[in-house]
């Protein structure tokens, strides 16, 4: 090797670390919202997610898009699309632990919690694949609203078994969901879908019309929205009929996507394509409104879990690499950039795992207006969070090697899928207007750390009113403010005085507009050293 290529200053990879026995504020959380008995599983998860076999499976999975064959040599129409090994690796593995729809069979108390645990875990494998998993999660709510075809579907999207053959459903061993809800005309205006929906027999129907954006096209099943004769109606619409042919739901292209490449995302032509109706017609939005809150819990997981991410390589990176005569985590601005990224990313946890237990223990009030409070502001809040994790790298950082370029373009995502920021912002305006009881749901629960925090205080004593007097164009500035409130009360009650102080001084008392402009006299090391072991 000439001695010119010597390698110096350059941080080791990330070798033996557990995702989840570092997080000190995920297993604190997992215990208080019930689901310590599972923290085996989560240990195994944690260190399998963090392996090098997991990630370069990732790595490949994305590098290798998915690729689209709409006929075969001979004209026949296939409508099929093929995924690289990775993919079905990561797929298998991921479901193997239960992270799609196994918590829904499971009943132990707790059960979606440690899924949702599972999920934040999960971050650094690859983001594009959680798709299917969260629909398969979060198609279930949907379901059981027609018993049978909750009895049908439900055994097969819940079973901890991967199967990514192109057969019939009834021939597989696993079963995975998807949606077609947007159409070209409307995106969150799904009552301007323009799909309509045949009455045949005994609940079929027959679907003709357009899909902009069809999730995970080669899943077994999907829900759809279409105009019946009574209204817009939620349909499932399977990839092959009763009779083992397939279903005629034609593929136009895949969406060329920023992120999210090693999952497929097709446009999609339905041509008289068999469905049947879930719940009742002119009823769709209300069918389907608990599997967008699952997938809205998703969102803001998925955030949580990439903020950590980006966490763990900031922080290994300036630990290992020297500037100016020392670490790079050892230098006092970097530490406050380091302990900044450190407090949003366990806020983004405390917030994410508690929503969780809400929906674990059926607190249906509070839920409801946390749902859209915690999904706006950790998916907004994460793509700034991996902008600034990528310049704690500085130029490795940039390159596609260090896994961070990945992370960023996953980033915005979640603030786009199940509603973006407008729509997520006047849906809690709705939420408030129409259910007093979750606004006092949710009051109670910011109350519960007064006290703790003069400054705190003043800002909760505020929000009522704000909640009564807001209109349209500060909807925004609302739901922030009853987000950062959330997570300071869940902080002050649950984490070290340090990690608290410093979100109440930097988010609330003397809040600054880039990460790591903190205010003077904040301690950054006990907040580093909670964030990760050394």
């Amino acid at each position: 090797m000439p001695a010119t290529h010597e390698v110096v200053n350059q941080p080791p990879p990330i070798e033996g670390l557990n995702g989840y026995l570092a997080d000190r504020a995920l297993r604190s959380a997992v215990a208080r919202e019930g689901a310590r008995w599972g923290e085996a599983e989560l240990t195994e998860t944690g260190a399998f997610a963090w392996s090098e076999g997991a990630r370069r499976w990732g790595r490949l999975a994305e590098a290798n898009r998915p690729t689209l064959l709409t006929h075969d040599r001979h004209g026949n129409r296939l409508d099929r699309v093929e995924y690289h090994p990775a993919y079905h690796q990561l797929m298998d593995a991921a479901i193997s632990r239960g992270l799609h729809g196994a918590a829904w069979a499971d009943g132990r108390q707790g059960a979606h919690v440690l899924r949702c645990a599972k999920f934040i875990v999960w971050g650094p494998v690859d983001y594009g694949h959680t798709c299917p998993l969260s629909m398969s999660y979060a198609v279930i709510p949907a379901l059981r609203t027609e018993a049978g075809l909750a009895a049908a579907w439900e055994p097969g999207l819940t079973r901890t078994a991967y199967d990514g053959r192109d057969v019939p459903a009834a021939d597989k061993s696993g079963l995975t969901a998807g949606m077609a809800m947007t159409e070209k005309q409307g995106g969150s205006d799904v009552r301007a879908n323009s799909t309509i929906a045949r009455p045949r027999r005994d609940g079929e129907y027959s679907l003709t019309g357009h899909k902009w954006f069809c999730s995970a096209p080669m899943s077994d099943v999907f829900l759809v929205l279409a105009q019946a004769p009574g209204g817009l109606t939620c349909f499932l619409m399977p990839r092959y009929r009763p009779d083992g042919t397939r279903n005629a739901v034609l593929m136009m292209r895949l969406k060329d996507k920023m992120g999210d490449r090693s999952n497929a995302s097709a446009e999609i032509e339905l041509d008289g394509a068999l469905a049947f109706r879930v719940g009742d017609e002119g009823r769709g939005v209300t069918t389907i409104i608990e599997m967008v809150n699952r997938t809205r819990l998703d969102c803001a997981l998925g955030a949580a879990g990439q903020m950590r991410h980006g966490l763990v390589e900031a922080i290994h990176h300036t630990r290992h690499r020297q500037a100016f005569g020392k670490p790079l985590a050892e230098q006092p601005l970097m530490r406050a950039v380091l302990a900044d990224l450190a407090v949003e990313s366990e806020a983004a946890t405390v917030a994410a795992l508690r929503l969780a237990g809400a929906y674990d223990r059926g607190e249906h009030e509070f839920a409801r207006l946390a749902t859209p409070i915690v999904k706006y502001w950790l998916t907004k809040r994460s793509p700034g969070h991996a902008a600034e994790a990528m310049e704690c790298l500085g130029g490795p950082g940039f390159v596609e090697e260090s896994d961070l370029p990945r992370l960023f373009r996953q980033s915005p995502v979640n603030s786009i899928w199940e509603g973006s920021g407008n729509v997520i912002c006047l849906d809690v305006l709705r939420a408030a207007a129409r259910n007093p009881a979750a606004v006092e749901a949710l009051l109670a629960e910011i109350r519960l750390a007064l006290g703790g925090d003069s400054r705190f205080d003043a800002a909760v004593d505020a929000l009522p009113a704000a909640f009564a007097a807001v209109d349209e164009p500060q909807a925004r500035r609302l739901v922030e403010r009853a987000a950062v409130l959330l997570q300071a009360s869940l902080l002050i009650r649950y984490s070290t005085p340090e990690v608290a102080d410093l979100f109440v001084t930097a988010r609330i008392a003397d809040p600054g507009l880039a990460y790591g402009s903190i205010p003077a006299g904040v301690r950054t090391a006990p907040v580093l050293d909670r964030a990760m072991e050394a």
